[in-house]
């Protein structure tokens, strides 16, 4: 392994294990989020979950891989390249994937927020992932920390779509669990005419 890759990867170690740890244990917010789907009155089918609650799993796996990457004892940095490009590339085709879904299935109708958190924003991170690994291959610029920012924002956006999940379940339980509003009684104004008239007279 060449002097400089060492050093490299030796500087971000710190980071990558912290990003990596994180991703990891955030995963299984995924299936607990899942499980209240599963409980909820208004459950997904297999489109909305391939749509909307698998890309967050894949989100939080993209991140651990770039951990695993970066920690890992590469011979140089073309290696450690060749797979971040990869990595970049695919999930890229993945968001159009996701994209698709979203457009096509007919359980939930996705607002701006959505395809902000679900598609957009994505895009830019495995972009950003993509183009950084292929200046990684150079030694030099800016790569690792587009790729370190990319990686952070694959969490931030699995952490804010599990939250979303979770909030929008609650909020349709108890919009089921709500009583029906009570009619007011019909008061004095609400009397007829004729008999509010008897009762002057």
């Amino acid at each position: 392994m060449h002097e400089t890759a060492r050093n490299l990867f030796a500087a971000w170690e710190s980071f990558y294990v912290i990003i990596g740890s994180s991703a990891a244990a955030l995963t299984g917010l995924q299936f607990v989020v899942m499980a209240l789907v599963a409980d909820s009155e208004r459950r997904g089918g297999v489109n909305e979950i391939a749509a909307f609650g698998t890309p967050t799993v894949v989100h939080f796996c993209s991140a651990l891989l770039l951990s695993a990457v970066f920690t890992a004892p590469w011979p140089s940095y073309a290696s450690a390249s060749r797979v971040v490009t990869i990595a970049g590339l695919a999930g890229l085709f993945y968001t159009a994937v996701v994209f698709r879904r979203a457009r096509t299935q007919t359980g939930y109708k996705p607002v701006f927020e959505d395809w902000l958190w679900h598609t957009l924003l994505p895009a830019v991170a495995y972009g950003v992932i993509l183009v950084g690994g292929v200046m990684l291959a150079d030694e030099t610029g800016p790569a690792p920390f587009s790729i370190g920012g990319a990686a952070l924002l694959l969490v931030f956006i699995g952490i804010h779509n599990a939250w979303d999940t979770v909030t929008w379940v609650t909020i349709q339980a108890l919009s089921a669990n709500a009583p029906p509003a009570a009619k007011p009684a019909p008061g004095p104004a609400a009397a007829p005419p004729e008999k509010a008239n008897r009762a002057d007279g």
